[in-house]
């Protein structure tokens, strides 16, 4: 088992095109073709985890948390992040970090929370848009079939819920293959009619190159026509923060306490009660205000997040219950999803959890 074999897996499931613009994810130390004795999985990649990770001989160290967020110009020891860097380095431990690319997808950091709260109709709170891009091909008829299942292996054809999907359209092609060409059908120098259909089909950006490098490789013409365009359309599966709800409204009273037991919580900051049920449920793990309006729009009754400023409270302005449970507490589950994902694809190697507490805020 090579790290870049964990890597590539994490990276179909969470790709890195997903990540903001200003994130770091990625691998940040070691070498991707080396042997992985073991894999640790943690929120914070800290020099205490680091020590756990010598100790249990796992040389890769799982974080959602990069180490290193902003550029360093030099590693000199003189702050935790560079202390951590030279131990890793110093130790061969590879660190990858798998941050806000996990908390864009349904199945990430949110749809953990959302799972540990048992809410059911999950959907994206704020879908991104120019996530998708739409293939046009022409095909003989009688070679559509195996180059649209070729395509759809390739991860094409998914639309929410339904694979495999796609439209096409009868037409004639016409061509004259001159005297350079090896047509698949046809003579050089005679224009020849054939029946094709035109085929569109679907597919997420960040799969262009390897839905492009299919078409090319399974398609029997020496030239393939084909155009890709750019959506704006919103990719329902992709973006930030999730919505949920629960078969049966329950208190806010009833709320907040569920929602201190399940996460082990010793204090909650919310706004003021608004003395409406709670059914409907926004979620995004971390330091999430900034999609309060989008929270608002979906007739949530209830926010939970993370890092709210004073003056953020107010933007509530009674229309919404707005809870604050921390970054850490937020997305603590972020470990056991990490850890699940890998013992599921790889059964028969070690996948740990750390038992370091990385939160560096406390109560008294």
């Amino acid at each position: 088992m090579k790290i870049h074999h964990i890597i590539s897996y994490l990276e179909n499931i969470a790709p890195p095109a997903l990540q903001e613009s200003y994130d770091n994810a990625g691998l940040l130390t070691g070498y991707p073709d080396w042997e992985c004795t073991g894999a640790l999985c943690c929120l914070d990649a800290i020099e205490a985890v680091v020590d756990e990770a010598i100790e249990k001989k796992c040389n890769l160290i799982v974080a959602h948390h990069p180490i290193i967020f902003s550029g360093l110009k030099k590693i000199t020891g003189k702050n935790y992040i560079e202390r951590t860097i030279i131990k890793a380095i110093k130790n061969d431990i590879a660190i990858y970090a798998i941050h806000t690319n996990l908390d864009n997808i349904v199945n990430g950091v949110n749809g953990k929370i959302a799972e540990k709260l048992g809410l059911k109709n999950l959907q994206i709170l704020a879908p991104k848009t120019g996530q998708l891009c739409k293939l046009y091909f022409y095909v003989p008829a009688g070679h559509a079939a195996a180059t649209m299942n070729v395509l759809f292996e390739a991860g094409a054809g998914n639309i929410g819920n339904y694979s495999e999907c796609s439209f096409r359209v009868n037409g004639t092609g016409t061509f004259r293959p001159n005297e350079q060409a090896n047509p698949f059908t046809g003579e050089t120098g005679k224009k020849h009619e054939d029946e094709e259909l035109k085929i569109e089909i679907l597919f997420p950006s960040w799969l262009e190159a390897k839905v492009i490098t299919a078409l090319k490789t399974h398609h029997p013409y020496e030239e393939v026509a084909y155009e890709v365009i750019r959506l704006n359309n919103q990719h329902q599966q992709i973006g930030a923060g999730i919505t949920g709800e629960w078969e049966e409204a329950v208190t806010e009273d009833h709320f907040l306490q569920k929602l201190k037991d399940i996460f082990r919580l010793p204090v909650i900051k919310h706004t003021g009660k608004t003395g409406r049920p709670v059914k409907k449920v926004s979620i995004c793990g971390g330091a999430g205000i900034f999609l309060l309006k989008d929270t608002i729009r979906s007739k949530s009754d209830v926010y939970i997040t993370g890092d709210i400023k004073y003056h953020e409270y107010f933007d509530a302005d009674g229309q919404i219950l707005l809870a604050d449970i921390g970054h850490y507490e937020s997305e603590q589950f972020t470990i056991e999803l990490l850890a699940n994902l890998l013992e599921q694809k790889f059964p028969n190697f070690a996948v740990l959890k750390t038992g370091v507490n990385t939160n560096p805020v406390h109560y008294f």
